[in-house]
């Protein structure tokens, strides 16, 4: 009688299998599906093969195309099969790395050029690999034996991978048919077991990353369990290029980059001035109205300000280099804090007048590396709706909640309605990056939580991206792209008043130290304007367009009368321009709606006898010929309600 071993499963329940069983034939022995459908194991808490043996007393979690891990599995094998693909096609092309990544999988090549028409024939070719069906076996090796392997292959890129691992280390390669690899696993089964993948694209990209060292091509592909998924992941790729702010503020001339002015630093156009200039007027209006004082500080300091407040500690990597003018070293601002700290420095106040609430539209520089620069998104200057609210500690609740609810309004003036609320703490196992004072920050932790469940809002909770100098409240918007993305933020700061020895004196005529509370409602400009961008597709509601109203005459006879339309709307405050160009008015029309513009108005014979304007929406079509002063009224309505566009 062979001998049995023991395993427990997810579900807590212990089976028995033969010594020397597989994983695979663990999960045959539970139902005939999971045999067919299982694709790795969890055992102990790390993924293994199906086909390694089973360990007695371990625990055990069959996991298949479902779950994510399995997922990842059979787009790890994915990579091995078009590099094994590439080989065949292309003998003597090198293999470099091939990982992972989200959707799908790379692999770095070398000494093979590839051109666009490859793509297709690796593609057919790793189908074919698939209907092999080969099996994937995985071979336990000395670090000798894996270098002496990959030298006889000629294999620079694994070989000088092996040299930088110890000596005594052991390392696995995985072979399916005449392909093998250096690889840590685990692998699908067999090469039959892939579902379904799409070649996407080649880049450019340097062996581990430096610059110094050789180029490759990086060919990318995405695979998924079910051709739905695959559609979907398309459907949505497709969505993100129409979205692309990138190329709608290209379209719709919203801003521009040029090499001539530098990497990063955009240049607002017309129409991305005034979409600007709106979203400024609506939050240093909204902010006016609720207390805060709006200042204007430089975009300079001296160093020795960013020393105070421990930025040049814990930021000078992301700061520009200083500037030695007569006595001083200055450097471009990364941000606003220790400016504002000095504004309320320049007089002590009174308890009677806490809280004091400082803000700006205030301009930063910083580093950015250059491959991570993109549109409005990443860029090395930025204009950031910033504020700092000094307060007595039995302040911080009432204005903790106070920026919370402005941050609800400001979203809903805009529109945002699928975010969540993030409360950020410092990493506990790493305490070092952060201010060194424990009992600073658990109070401030648990303050913010308080005011979280006192508010009723859901939130989840993240170690490790608080600010140096304190907690924080980041509300996480998901982008039209799907993309989880920081908007706003309100951080907690017992830390800067003491470096900057900030004070008031309070009911007792005694001196005391202000809370700080940082919050940015809207973010920077032009990462908030790319989010818009992206969001409204282009189409920003009536109130934030740059362009409200065109106004098209259907003949040249008419062109007076449609000047001295867009002259009144004009006056009244709507932007409006008339086209009395030669084109026909069907061209028109087409062209205001190419550029996304709310109201299109026709003017002709009957137009213009009756005091009257043909009114067309963006994305409603013709509403019919109705009185100039009606159309006046509506469009007022819909400014004041900031109403947002809806497409059809």
């Amino acid at each position: 009688m062979s001998q049995e071993i023991t395993v427990r499963l997810k579900d807590g329940s212990e089976r028995r299998v033969p010594a020397g069983s597989t994983y695979a034939d663990l999960a045959r022995s539970i139902s005939p599906r999971l045999g067919k459908e299982a694709v790795v194991a969890r055992v102990n808490g790390a993924l293994v093969d199906l086909g390694r043996e089973v360990e007695d007393g371990a625990e055990v979690e069959l996991l298949t195309l479902q779950d994510p891990e399995g997922l990842y599995v059979m787009r790890h094998t994915c990579a091995h099969v078009m590099a094994q693909a590439v080989q065949r096609l292309f003998p003597g092309t090198k293999c470099a790395i091939g990982p992972v990544i989200e959707n799908g999988f790379y692999y770095d090549f070398a000494d093979h050029d590839f051109h666009p028409e490859d793509l297709p024939r690796i593609e057919e070719e790793m189908k074919r690999i698939v209907a092999e069906d080969l099996p994937i076996q995985r071979e336990v090796i000395s670090r000798q034996e894996a270098l002496q392997f990959f030298r006889n292959r000629g294999d620079r890129f694994k070989v000088e991978i092996i040299e930088d691992l110890p000596e005594d280390v052991t390392l696995t390669l995985y072979r399916q048919g005449e392909f093998v690899d250096l690889c840590r696993g685990p692998h699908l089964p067999s090469t039959g077991r892939v579902k379904v993948f799409q070649l996407q694209n080649f880049a450019g990209a340097y062996w581990r990353g430096d610059s110094k060292r050789e180029m490759l091509t990086r060919v990318y592909g995405v695979a998924f369990a079910k051709k739905s998924d695959l559609d979907e992941y398309n459907r949505l790729q497709q969505e993100a290029r129409e979205r692309d702010h990138r190329r709608l503020g290209k379209e719709l001339e919203i801003f521009t980059l040029s090499p001539e002015v530098g990497q990063g630093l955009p240049l607002w156009l017309p129409n991305g001035a005034k979409i600007r200039r709106m979203i400024e007027r609506y939050i240093v209006d909204l902010e006016e109205s609720l207390g805060y004082q709006h200042v204007y500080t430089p975009h300079l300091a001296n160093v020795e300000l960013y020393k105070i407040s421990g930025h040049w500690e814990h930021y000078k990597d992301d700061m520009y280099p200083p500037m030695k003018i007569d006595n001083e070293e200055l450097v471009l601002r990364p941000m606003n804090c220790p400016h504002h700290m000095m504004v309320y420095k320049h007089r002590l106040h009174s308890y009677r007048e806490l809280p004091i609430r400082i803000a700006e539209l205030g301009t930063m520089h910083r580093y950015e590396m250059s491959g991570a620069l993109a549109g409005l998104q990443r860029v090395r200057a930025m204009t950031l709706n910033d504020a700092h609210i000094f307060c007595r500690p039995d302040q911080i609740e009432q204005e903790f909640t106070g920026v919370v609810r402005l941050i609800q309004r400001v979203y809903q003036d805009f529109g945002i309605d699928d975010y969540y609320h993030r409360l950020s703490y410092r990493d506990p196992k790493n305490t070092e990056k952060y201010v060194q004072n424990d009992e600073m920050w658990e109070l401030a932790q648990s303050t913010l939580r308080k005011v979280m469940l006192d508010l009723g809002l859901d939130f989840v909770e993240a170690e490790g991206e608080a600010a140096f100098y304190g907690p924080k409240l980041d509300v996480q918007v998901r982008t039209a792209l799907g993309k989880d993305e920081t908007l706003s933020t309100i951080q907690l700061d017992f830390h800067l008043p003491n470096r900057f020895d900030l004070e008031y004196v309070g009911e007792d005529g005694e001196r005391h130290r202000p809370v700080v509370i940082h919050r940015g409602v809207v973010g920077t400009m032009e990462r908030f304007v790319a989010f818009l961008i992206e969001q409204y597709k282009g189409a920003f509601p009536t109130w934030l367009a740059p362009t409200q109203v065109v106004v098209a005459s259907v003949a040249d006879e008419f062109a007076g009368y449609a000047e001295e339309v867009a002259a009144k709307l004009r006056e009244l405050g709507i932007r409006a321009e008339a086209d009395v160009s030669d084109n026909k008015i069907g061209y028109k029309i087409r062209q205001a709606q190419t550029h996304k513009i709310p109201y299109t108005l026709v003017v002709g014979a009957r137009e213009r006898e009756e005091g009257a304007v043909s009114v067309r929406k963006y994305h409603a079509g013709d509403l019919g010929a109705m009185p100039f002063d009606q159309f006046v009224r509506q469009i007022q309505d819909e400014i004041a309600r900031k109403a947002k566009l809806v497409e059809a």
